[in-house]
């Protein structure tokens, strides 16, 4: 923050500061930070806010400051303390939800259940902070898919958030799903079948105003748009594909990644 700060003021690069640092500094509008690399909410409140406090100092013309966020630790905050670190910027927060699904979000051991997301989701909302959240397609498998996209979309229509993503489920060598497959006990679902459960979670989903994508690496097709003004519109996109059942439409295997 000090090296960044004396760079956009100044202009002044520091020796023992990584290149990086500057390169990125350069490209930077000013108006958005983002706490790396992982769940900063984790980290004691009165540090948190000394470290809020700091940024906003050295950094006054931010606008925004956002993080990643679980569900445990956003229920261990008071409704006071979210609205303090809104006071401080902190604007956005990125949370996994996965799936809503209750058997689902115990077998992958997310460590809360249907409800307390909801519950999360509502408190970050009450505080005045923007909520982002990721879903995952194929979490429940060819067995689970349809108890995984209807439950997911009542989950979301209940939190209704600003933003959600939906990435699309990748077998880890050395995961428990991936040992879960590799004895029969998990069937991962075909491509298509994964655009099926992003149609039926965006046709199910009653949302006021949420940025909708699938734009990450992961997922076979792009889409994006708000719901629900363009809600009938990525429908269309998602039938046309799925009545082609083009493999040439979709991203290639190669070229997914995490």
């Amino acid at each position: 923050m000090d090296a960044v700060a004396l760079f956009s003021r100044r202009g002044i690069r520091l020796p023992d500061v990584p290149q990086v640092v500057y390169a990125v500094a350069q490209g930077w509008d000013g108006e958005k930070v983002f706490l790396q690399d992982g769940d900063a909410l984790v980290y004691p409140f009165p540090k948190l806010t000394e470290v809020l406090q700091y940024l906003n100092e050295k950094l006054p013309h931010v606008k925004r400051i956002g993080t990643y966020a679980t569900p445990q630790d956003i229920l261990r905050r008071t409704l006071d303390e979210l609205e303090e670190l809104r006071r401080l910027k902190l604007g956005i927060l990125y949370t996994g939800l996965e799936t809503g699904d209750d058997e689902l979000l115990q077998n992958i051991g997310k460590g809360v259940s249907s409800d307390q997301m909801v519950e999360a989701g509502k408190k970050v909302k009450e505080a005045g902070i923007s909520l982002s959240l990721t879903i995952i397609l194929g979490l429940g498998g060819v067995e689970r898919s349809k108890e995984h996209v209807l439950e997911t979309a009542r989950i979301l229509t209940e939190i209704d958030p600003d933003y959600a993503g939906a990435l699309t489920l990748t077998l880890v060598p050395g995961t428990p799903l991936y040992e879960q497959w590799q004895r029969n006990e998990f069937h991962p679902l075909t491509p298509f079948q994964f655009l099926e459960e992003l149609r039926l979670i965006i046709e199910n989903s009653d949302l006021t105003d949420c940025f909708f994508s699938s734009m990450h690496a992961s997922n076979y097709l792009s889409l994006r748009g708000n719901l629900p003004r363009d809600k009938d519109r990525m429908l269309a996109e998602l039938k046309e594909v799925l009545a082609a059942r083009n493999p040439a439409l979709l991203r290639p295997e190669f070229l997914r990644g995490l």
